[in-house]
């Protein structure tokens, strides 16, 4: 007898995230899937139902699984998440027909050296490096061991080609099509005057290119690091390695140009 194959279902607690899952529950189980609400590693499938936030936290939360996931959007945006509570139905049809694509998503991996210890951290969206309390920061850029700049100002952001959407966008960077081997590292209000002379753009680099940014000594204490919207503090922070990871997101899609779709969407 074959046993039943588990599908992952990860919801927000709002109330139309867990009226969509009690939905999508009935639909799995009439369709001999058997729905599991605490992630388990075997699932062939994980859905994640609310919005970007949502998914950003889920594959963050489930460190980065290999699973399949695909996204049920029932927030503001849905860059991540593709389908729609009314297509359920549709999209539940072609999973079980095998008719989707998948999409590998590109994670950034950064390993934190303090004097004692050092720490590996991993985002999906990006990694941000600034002061705690809002202050002005100090920081020097390597790339391969060779000094860039010494930057002032707010802070210093790497993100991912899927992760160029979100902050780093806001914060003026460029947009980059998600399949490319690339990060970007943007500056957050460079100071730019007499006494500081600070990149005010982007820099796109291959993403084996190793980032190395090195708080001066007086922020060893008072840096933060922002991990997809996670805060993380040091003490006697010495510096952060920064590289595409060799692990990667398999996201789920039903139609290989959405991209396009949804950066209309968002931005027009």
């Amino acid at each position: 007898m074959t046993e039943k194959p588990i599908v992952n279902i990860i919801s927000n607690s709002n109330y139309e995230s867990r009226r969509v899952s009690k939905r999508l529950m009935d639909k799995l189980l009439a369709l001999n899937f058997v729905p599991s609400l605490d992630f388990n590693q075997e699932a062939v499938l994980t859905i994640v139902v609310g919005g970007d936030g949502a998914f950003i936290k889920a594959v963050n939360k489930t460190a980065f699984s290999s699973i399949p996931v695909v996204g049920i959007n029932t927030g503001h945006l849905g860059f991540y998440q593709e389908i729609i509570p009314d297509q359920l139905d549709d999209f539940l049809k072609a999973y079980v027909e095998g008719n989707y694509m998948i999409e590998e998503l590109s994670l950034i991996g950064a390993e934190v050296f303090t004097k004692n210890r050092s720490f590996y951290l991993t985002a999906l969206n990006e990694i941000v490096i600034k002061a705690q309390h809002s202050k002005v920061i100090h920081l020097n850029l390597f790339l391969n061991r060779n000094h860039v700049e010494k930057f002032s100002g707010d802070g210093m952001l790497v993100a991912t080609p899927s992760g160029s959407t979100g902050y780093n966008f806001s914060a003026g960077g460029s947009l980059i099509y998600p399949t490319m081997e690339v990060l970007e590292i943007t500056p957050l209000n460079p100071l730019t005057s007499s006494a500081y002379r600070s990149l005010s753009n982007s820099i796109v680099i291959p993403g084996d290119i190793i980032t190395t940014i090195v708080p001066e000594r007086r922020y060893t204490n008072s840096s933060l690091l922002v991990v997809d919207g996670v805060e993380y503090t040091y003490r006697q922070l010495r510096k952060i390695n920064i590289r595409m990871s060799k692990r990667k997101i398999q996201r789920i899609t039903l139609n290989k140009d959405n991209y396009w779709t949804n950066l209309k969407s968002k931005f027009l």
